[in-house]
């Protein structure tokens, strides 16, 4: 979609980590053969799709990290955004709406299904992103005002 002179876009994905082992430490869990499949599975998707300079952003938990490692690509740590994280950090760590260009945040439910529902329906309520799934948001100014988009949400079973 073609933007008016002076609009600002931002996208924002959220890409929720693949399946992962149960364990008691849960910073340490690690995935899945299936999980391992899925992050995979979703990598190739998003990269083949994803938007010039993005700006990648994963908790510090291990099956995270072992997620968008399959990417292949450079990405931030920042331990504000683990599993205990809160909407308010996901929304520092990216930069939204104001940032330009384009950031990817892997992280965990329930704060990434609590994200995408404020951005979207304007209250946080617990929406659940399964494992593995991406939810790609846009936030574009159009005649002085600000629009949230939702671009795509798939779940990685859909690509298989």
């Amino acid at each position: 979609m073609p933007a008016f002179p002076g609009d600002k876009n931002m996208d924002l994905l959220l890409w929720r980590h693949a399946e992962a082992e149960d364990g008691e430490d849960d910073m340490k869990r690690r995935l899945t053969e299936r999980g391992l499949k899925q992050a995979r599975t979703m990598a190739a998707w998003i990269n083949a799709h994803r938007p010039k300079d993005l700006r990648i952003i994963a908790s510090p938990s291990v099956r995270t990290q072992q997620t968008v490692e399959a990417l292949k690509l450079p990405f931030e740590t920042n331990r504000k955004i683990g599993p205990e994280a809160c909407v308010s950090e996901l929304i520092a760590a990216s930069g939204w709406p104001q940032a330009s260009g384009s950031v990817l945040i892997i992280g965990h439910q329930p704060s990434l299904g609590r994200l995408a529902s404020l951005l979207l329906a304007g209250t946080e309520s617990d929406w659940s992103v399964k494992k593995g799934a991406l939810w790609w948001l846009s936030n574009r100014v159009r005649r002085n005002e600000s629009q949230t988009v939702l671009r795509a949400m798939i779940p990685v079973e859909m690509l298989d």
